[in-house]
């Protein structure tokens, strides 16, 4: 019993070993690699595969995994540096570096530190681009500089296998008297400004002025011209208004003159008239020569008479006469 219950023991001792060892081999054989990782594999030292994100298999003892590189976007801070322009004026330039491994095989072996390698890369490229640039331009053309940056970052980090995506410029920093001459060349600008704007609306407002007065004479001249074509209408009435009445009187009068009594009235009328006119004579003169009977009433009104009776019989009173009639 003692040699079975050892023969037992050592058996399952064996096959618990066994179990064990498997166990660990099944344990480094099975590699559970992440989404957006990848494991570089060496077998003896000498790289034998990449293993890409999923349930993979090893060789125990024989492989190992030499590199465990990511996939994923990465942001890599680049350290500020100092750049001259074009103009010579010094710079302090930081930016950050996007970028993204393509080939694990070429992150692992084509460079011994990708990240450092770019980041070194990436400085020494801006130093150039920033050197082929005035000031002025430095700052109004980043993106212009940020694509020159990552293009020929990509042309010299291909053997790599990793690739920029992009490059931002964080921060422009120029000399302090630099920035003391741009401050004073910004307020002058400023100034200027102002002054062009203060000097546009002084124009502006000359330019109302004088429209305005312009408008206002031009208002009152018309203004007058019409006064003075109303008030000439209103006299061309009046004087119409006065000839039609004129026209009627006359018109009247010669229509009651073509009557017996109307002729006896015209008579009396020129007889007043000749005596008034005579007595008119009498006063403004101081020498009055007359013969000695035509002071007499009687005279004077036979006069008369006899006047509008020669006016009767003449052919121009006689062919008005026939006109009427």
């Amino acid at each position: 019993m003692d040699l079975l219950s050892e023969l037992l023991n050592i058996v399952f001792s064996f096959w618990g070993g066994l179990a064990i060892v498997l166990l660990v081999l099944l344990k480094t054989s099975i590699k559970f690699v992440p989404q957006n990782r990848a494991y570089v594999i060496e077998r003896f030292g000498k790289y034998s595969s990449s293993l890409t994100a999923g349930l993979n298999f090893i060789m125990p003892f024989i492989d190992r995994i030499a590199y465990d590189r990511t996939l994923k976007e990465q942001a890599i801070d680049v350290p500020s540096q100092a750049a001259i322009t074009k103009d010579n004026i010094g710079l302090t330039v930081d930016g950050v570096l996007y970028l993204k491994v393509l080939d694990p095989y070429k992150a692992s072996y084509g460079v011994e530190d990708y990240a450092f390698a770019v980041t070194q890369l990436a400085q020494t490229t801006m130093r150039s681009e920033i050197g082929k640039l005035d000031l002025d331009k430095t700052f109004e053309e980043r993106d212009t500089l940020n694509s020159a940056i990552v293009s020929s970052i990509n042309e010299a980090a291909m053997p790599w296998g990793v690739q920029v995506l992009r490059y931002e410029i964080k921060d422009i920093t120029p000399p302090r008297s630099v920035l003391e001459a741009m401050e004073r060349q910004m307020k002058a600008e400023r100034d200027k400004r102002a002054t062009i704007l203060e000097s546009e609306g002084e124009r502006q407002s000359a330019i109302n002025v004088a429209e305005g007065e312009k408008q206002a004479k031009v208002l009152a001249a018309e203004a007058d011209r019409m006064e003075q074509i109303l008030n000439a209408q209103g006299e061309a009435k009046a004087i119409e208004l006065v000839a039609d009445a004129k026209a009627n009187a006359l018109r009247t009068v010669g229509e009651v003159a073509d009557t017996v009594q109307g002729q006896k009235a015209v008579q009396l009328e020129l007889a007043e008239r000749a005596i008034v006119a005579k007595q008119n004579i009498a006063k403004e003169s101081t020498i009055v020569l007359m013969d000695g009977e035509t002071n007499e009433p009687g005279r004077v009104v036979s006069e008369a008479v006899a006047i509008v009776s020669a006016m009767n019989k003449s052919e121009a009173f006689n062919s008005s006469h026939g006109a009427n009639g």
